[in-house]
């Protein structure tokens, strides 16, 4: 039986990248695994032919050598796709597939083992105003987590006793192996939590573990110009390591409140100013607020229409990591007046009178329905 090409095998297109390679061949090794698909003699040979694939494809001479020539490549010894589906991350067995898969064993492993009893990361939350966000704010937090222990000073072991000893269990590993089948499964040793000592004499205030649970107050400094949903990283402030392993950090998510006046978009600023439509028609000028507390004049003229913007630079929010700042946009919203009075009211008559015989007082009004005339004219109507 001939042999499936090797991207088809795989499922990917010829130009795939390393990457996808192996997140290919990762999917149907998992798929096709004897040890989860037991006497299914396709799956087995499924296997083979994936692992075979991806042991050629992934070598770039190999890859180039299969794509001029093929399988005629590798007929008579070359290379290695044409054995029993060798294992293609470069071992021997399914462990080596899993240690250089997800990182197991070798000695990733054991840099893993040597922090294994690193505290763990923490996640709080924070609520600004606007303005703290513009101008930056000094923020003081309540967290309660694990803190290194006083009397032992984190070490976990009693005053003059030796602090920490080589474990027995996993040699000072942190980890200890149990064989299922084809797959080696990789756990934190029982004995030391994966630290890869422990305590003889362990310290009666915090139990051996180094570490006590307490509530901590801490100042954040949050910069100006942060958005809404900005995570700010305290390197070393979560929680306290066993026995003297490392802090995690502490993440803290910033969040910015809605503004009654102000709209952010970025670095600029949005306000809606209400206009009588007296001013829209005349002109005026008008003060508006500015978010660092100020005030900014702005000059309305004559015949201004609802929506238009004006814009005030360098009067907009703060930028992250620098002096500059965006821009102010003040959009005008023209009002119509409501609860006329008898003199209000004639005096609008008067004036729609006169607007009736002087076109040019509202144009787009005039262009659109002369537009609309256009329209019904050439369907006959």
């Amino acid at each position: 039986m001939a042999k499936r090409d090797y991207y088809e095998v795989l499922g990917v297109a010829r130009g795939a990248s390393d990457d996808e390679l192996k997140k290919a061949y990762r999917k149907l090794a998992m798929k096709y695994h004897p040890d989860r698909n037991r006497d299914d003699k396709e799956a087995e040979a499924n296997f083979k032919e994936c692992s075979e694939a991806y042991e050629v494809l992934k070598d770039g001479e190999k890859r180039a050598a299969y794509d001029r020539y093929g399988h005629a490549a590798f007929e008579g010894g070359m290379g290695g796709g044409g054995g029993g589906g060798g294992n293609p991350f470069g071992g021997g067995g399914f462990e080596d597939i899993f240690e250089q898969m997800f990182g197991f064993g070798g000695g990733g492993g054991r840099q893993r083992g040597q922090a294994a009893g690193r505290g763990a990361d923490l996640r709080t939350e924070v609520e600004i105003s606007l303005e703290e966000a513009f101008a930056g704010a000094k923020q003081n937090i309540r967290v309660q987590s694990s803190v290194q222990c006083d009397a032992c000073n984190g070490s976990g072991a009693e005053a003059g006793s030796t602090a920490n000893q080589t474990c027995p269990t996993c040699g000072g590993a942190g980890k200890v192996r149990a064989q299922q089948g084809f797959f080696l499964i990789e756990r934190a040793c029982p004995t030391c939590g994966g630290s890869g000592r422990v305590v003889k004499n362990p310290c009666k205030v915090c139990n051996g573990a180094g570490r006590v649970h307490r509530e901590r107050t801490l100042n954040v400094t949050i910069p100006a110009g942060v958005e809404d949903g900005t995570r700010i990283r305290l390197t070393g402030e979560g929680e306290a390591g066993l026995r003297g392993a490392p802090a995690g950090d502490l993440y803290v998510d910033i969040g910015v409140q809605p503004h009654e006046i102000f709209q952010r978009d970025g670095a600029n600023i949005f306000v809606r100013v209400p206009l009588r439509m007296s001013q829209a028609a005349l002109g005026d000028a008008v003060e508006v607020p500015v978010i660092d507390g100020g005030r900014a004049r702005v000059t309305i003229p004559a015949g201004t229409q609802s929506g238009d913007q004006f814009r005030l630079r360098g009067k907009g929010f703060s930028v992250l990591r620098s002096a500059a700042r965006g821009d102010m946009y003040v959009q005008v919203a023209v009002e119509t007046p409501r609860h006329l009075t008898a003199r209000q009211r004639e005096l609008l008559e008067e004036f729609e009178a006169e607007a009736g015989e002087h076109a040019r007082s509202s144009p787009d009004s005039d262009g659109f329905f002369a537009k609309v005339r256009d329209f019904w004219e050439g369907l006959g109507r």
